[in-house]
C-alpha cells in the first residue's frame, strides 16, 4: 500500500483531521476548562502567504520560499518529532474526536453493552484511567508470562508466537491474509519476514560505531525492562544479549527495505506442503490451531524463502529458554506504553531515540491516538456525523476526476510508450477507481469485546478481534468495500491489489483542500500532491508491474519497460544526490516510488489546473501570485514540515519517503512549467539540466 506520508509510528503526527471550520459556530468556539477543547485554533488555508519568505530566491530553494517565513519561526513541541502540516490538521481535527470520545465515554453506562458507541467509551475510558493502571502495574500480563514461560515444547512455542500474533504482535515471522498476487479477487495466505525489535534489519547488520552504540542501548532497554518485570540485573542483562543475538539471525535472513521494493523478490507461491519440506522443524499445525485457522490452507505465499530456511534452523538450534525470554520480552514491549508509568517512561525513552521526541504526549492524545488506531471505524462513524459535508466531498471528488483525465491525456502524448502498453495503461486508469470520504458501510464490532478492566487487556481483545474478523479469509472474495486507513486520517493511499485510491475525510480539509478556495491552490495541493501522487502510484516502479485487475503481470512491451527502468534510474540518482540529515544522503532507491509519485502527481495536477482555468476562467493576481505560482507554492506548501533530526537519521533506513524539503524542490527542478512561473533559468539550483532528468509519466 502506498500512502502519501511515512507510517512510522515513531516519526509519523496525529494521521486524523478535519477543519474547525467544518462545525458548527458554536462548537468552533468552545473553550472549556479541563474538557474537550482546551484550545481555540486559527483555521487553516490551502495558500497561507505569511508562510512565504519573499526574500528568499524562489529559484534558489523554493521550499525556503514557499515556506521560509514559517519555518524562520517554528519550534517543534516538545512531544513531537515534527510539526506542520500533519500535526497542524491533527491539533484541529484531535478537539472534535476528543468530542467524539468524551461523550462516548460519558454515555457508556447508559448505553445497551452491545453497540458500538458503548464499546468505544469503554475502550477510550480504561485507557483514561491511569489511576487503575497505576494500580494494577504489569500484573494484567501474568497469565500470558505464565502461558509462555510454561512453553517446554517447541510446539508450545509455536502456539505461544500464534498468542502474541493474535494479540497484535511481531514476533518471529508475520502471517495473515492478503490479496492473492495472481488472482487479486481472492485472498490467499501469506507468510513473511518479521519478528525485531528495532525498526529494521539494517540497525543489527550495519558496521560503525553509530550502529554499535544503537545496539548496545538496545540491549540495554530489554534489560531494564526485564528488571522492571521482576528479574535480577545479571539474568536480565543475559537474556537481552541472547535476545539480541536471535533478532541478529533473523535480521540477517531477512531482505533489505530496497530488496523488497521489487514485488518479483516477494513472489513465491507453493502448496502448504512445500513449505513444510521447507521448515520440517517448524510444527506449522500447532501454529495454525493455536492461531484459530479454521479453513484448509493447502496453498500460500511464502515472501522470503529464505528467511524461512533460516527460520527453521533457529528453531532446532536456539534453546527453549531463549526463545521463552524472547517471547517474554516482546510481550512486554507491546504491552509497556499501557501499563505503570515505569513500564510507560522505558518505551518513551526507546522509541524517542528514533524520533527525538522529548516528552510523552498527553494521556488523552495517547488514547485518543489508539483508539483511532485500534477500533477506528467505531469512532470514524461518530466523527463523519459531525464533520464531513456532502458539498466537500463532491467539490473534492471533481478535483480527483479531473487528474484522472489529465493522466489519461499524459499517457497518450507520450512519445516513448508503444501503443500496445498505452492501451493497456489506459484500461488499468480505467478500472482505477476512488474512495472519497468514508465507506459505504461500517464495521460490525458486534463481536468485539471490551470491558472496564486493565486497558491493556482492551487493547489485545481489539487485536484479536481483527485478526479473528480476517484470519479465516484465505479462498473468499477479497472485500473491495474495505477501507486500509480509518476515516479521520491525514494521508490517503493507492491499493495496487484493488487499483483503487483511497482519501479519507481526515484529508480532505484545510490545509490539504478547502471547496472554497481558489482552483489554483486545490489542484496544486490536493490535485498534485494528493490524488496526482496516489494515482501515479499505480504507474511507479511497483505499481506498473500490476495490472489493471490487480494481477501481478507483465503487461508492458520489453522496449518500454527498459525506457522506464533507465528513466528510474536517473529518478534515483536525483534523490541519491540529496542530503538526509547531516552526511547521510537519501536512499534513492528506497524512495523511488514515491519520488515517482511526487513528480508524476506534480505534472498531472498542473495539466489539471490548465484544464479548469480554461473551463472557469482565469483569475486576477491573488496576493501578488498568479494562478501557476499559487499552484506551485499550494504544492509546496502541502510539504511544510520541520523534523528533528532523529527522525530524519532513522527515516533514511526505514521511510520510503523522502525528507519534505526534496519532496518540494526535488520535482520542481525538473519541471519547465515551475521555471517558466517564477522566471528561473539554466544554472540555477531549481533548474536541472535535462539531460539529468528522468522523463517517466
Amino acid at each position: 500500500m502506498h500512502s502519501r506520508h511515512t507510517t512510522n509510528a515513531a516519526n509519523a503526527a496525529l494521521a486524523i483531521a478535519v477543519s474547525l471550520g467544518a462545525l458548527s459556530p458554536r462548537l468552533a468556539a468552545a473553550q472549556q476548562k479541563g474538557g474537550a477543547f482546551e484550545a481555540v485554533l486559527a483555521p487553516l488555508k490551502v495558500i497561507d502567504v505569511a508562510y512565504v519568505n519573499r526574500s528568499a530566491n524562489a529559484c534558489t530553494d523554493f521550499n525556503a520560499f514557499a515556506n521560509g517565513a514559517w519555518l524562520a519561526r517554528d519550534t517543534i513541541p516538545a512531544a513531537y518529532s515534527s510539526s506542520g502540516v500533519a500535526r497542524d490538521m491533527g491539533d484541529r481535527n484531535e478537539l472534535v474526536v476528543r468530542a467524539v470520545l468524551d461523550d462516548a465515554m460519558k454515555r457508556a453506562p447508559t448505553l445497551p453493552a452491545s453497540s458500538t458507541e458503548h464499546k468505544l467509551g469503554v475502550f477510550y475510558g480504561t485507557c483514561m484511567d491511569s489511576a487503575a493502571a497505576e494500580k494494577a502495574g504489569a500484573a494484567p500480563l501474568k497469565p500470558l508470562l505464565a502461558r509462555i514461560d510454561q512453553a517446554r515444547t517447541r510446539a508450545a512455542v509455536l502456539s505461544e508466537i500464534a498468542e502474541l500474533h493474535r494479540m497484535g504482535g511481531d514476533v518471529a515471522f508475520g502471517f495473515g491474509p492478503g490479496a492473492d498476487l495472481h488472482d487479486a479477487a481472492h485472498y490467499t495466505t501469506f507468510f513473511s519476514q518479521g519478528g525485531l525489535g528495532l525498526p529494521d534489519r539494517d540497525y543489527y547488520t550495519n558496521a560503525g560505531a553509530e550502529a554499535d552504540s544503537t545496539r548496545r542501548m538496545y540491549v540495554d532497554h530489554i534489560a531494564r525492562l526485564f528488571v522492571l518485570s521482576g528479574r535480577s540485573a545479571a539474568i536480565a542483562r543475559a537474556d537481552a544479549r541472547k535476545i539480541m543475538a536471535l533478532e541478529t539471525e533473523l535480521a540477517k535472513a531477512s531482505l533489505t527495505q530496497v530488496e523488497q521494493r521489487e514485488p518479483a523478490n516477494l513472489d513465491h507461491p507453493m502448496a502448504m506442503r512445500e513449505l513444510t519440506a521447507l521448515t520440517p522443524n517448524v510444527d506449522w499445525a500447532a501454529y495454525m490451531q493455536a492461531a484459530g485457522v479454521t479453513v484448509p490452507v493447502s496453498n500460500v505465499i511464502v515472501q522470503e524463502p529464505a528467511f524461512f530456511k533460516r527460520l527453521n534452523a533457529l528453531v532446532a538450534e536456539t534453546p527453549l529458554d531463549v526463545w521463552r525470554a524472547y517471547l517474554t520480552y516482546h510481550a512486554f514491549e507491546q504491552a509497556s506504553p499501557w501499563l505503570s508509568a515505569p513500564y510507560v517512561k522505558e518505551n518513551f525513552a526507546f522509541t524517542s531515540k528514533f524520533s527525538g521526541a522529548k516528552a510523552l504526549l498527553p494521556r488523552w492524545k495517547r488514547c485518543l491516538r489508539k483508539t483511532d488506531g485500534t477500533i477506528g471505524e467505531a469512532l470514524g462513524e461518530a466523527y463523519v456525523a459531525r464533520t464531513f459535508s456532502p458539498e466537500a466531498k463532491a467539490r473534492a471528488k471533481a478535483v480527483i476526476d479531473d487528474i484522472r483525465a489529465s493522466f489519461a491525456e499524459r499517457v497518450k502524448r507520450l512519445d516513448w510508450m508503444s501503443d500496445t502498453t498505452k492501451a493497456r495503461a489506459i484500461e488499468k486508469l480505467t478500472l482505477m477507481h476512488e474512495k472519497v470520504g468514508y465507506p459505504d458501510q461500517w464495521r460490525n464490532y458486534e463481536q468485539l469485546v471490551v470491558a472496564n478492566g486493565p486497558f491493556v487487556l482492551n487493547v489485545a481483545n481489539a487485536n484479536a478481534f481483527e485478526w479473528n474478523r480476517t484470519i479465516n479469509r484465505p479462498g473468499s472474495a477479497v472485500d473491495s468495500t474495505e477501507w486500509g486507513m480509518t476515516v479521520p486520517t491525514v494521508n490517503a493511499y493507492y491499493d495496487g491489489q484493488k487499483n483503487e485510491m483511497v482519501f479519507p475525510a481526515g484529508a480532505l480539509a484545510p490545509q490539504t483542500f478547502d471547496a472554497k478556495a481558489d482552483d489554483a491552490a486545490n489542484y496544486g495541493s490536493l490535485g498534485a500532491s494528493w490524488a496526482g501522487h496516489e494515482l501515479t502510484h499505480g504507474f511507479d516502479d511497483q505499481g506498473r508491474h500490476f495490472d489493471a485487475k490487480g494481477n501481478l503481470r507483465d503487461w508492458w512491451a520489453l522496449a518500454d519497460s527498459v525506457h522506464f527502468s533507465q528513466q528510474a534510474t536517473l529518478v534515483a540518482d536525483q534523490y541519491s544526490g540529496y542530503v538526509q540529515v547531516d552526511t547521510l544522503h537519501v536512499n534513492g532507491r528506497l524512495t523511488l516510488g514515491e519520488n515517482i509519485a511526487d513528480y508524476g502527481g506534480v505534472l498531472t495536477g498542473f495539466d489539471a489546473l490548465q484544464h479548469a482555468l480554461a473551463r472557469n476562467g482565469r483569475p486576477g493576481l491573488i496576493d501578488g501570485f498568479t494562478p501557476e505560482q499559487r499552484f506551485f507554492i499550494a504544492y509546496a506548501q502541502s510539504f511544510r514540515t520541520h523534523t528533528r533530526s532523529e527522525s530524519l537519521r532513522s527515516r533514511q533506513m526505514t521511510d520510503p519517503h523522502s525528507p519534505d524539503t526534496w519532496r518540494v524542490n526535488g520535482p520542481l527542478a525538473n519541471i519547465p512549467a515551475f521555471a517558466s512561473a517564477f522566471g528561473c533559468k539554466p544554472g540555477d539550483p531549481m533548474v536541472r539540466n535535462n539531460s539529468a532528468v528522468g522523463k517517466i509519466w
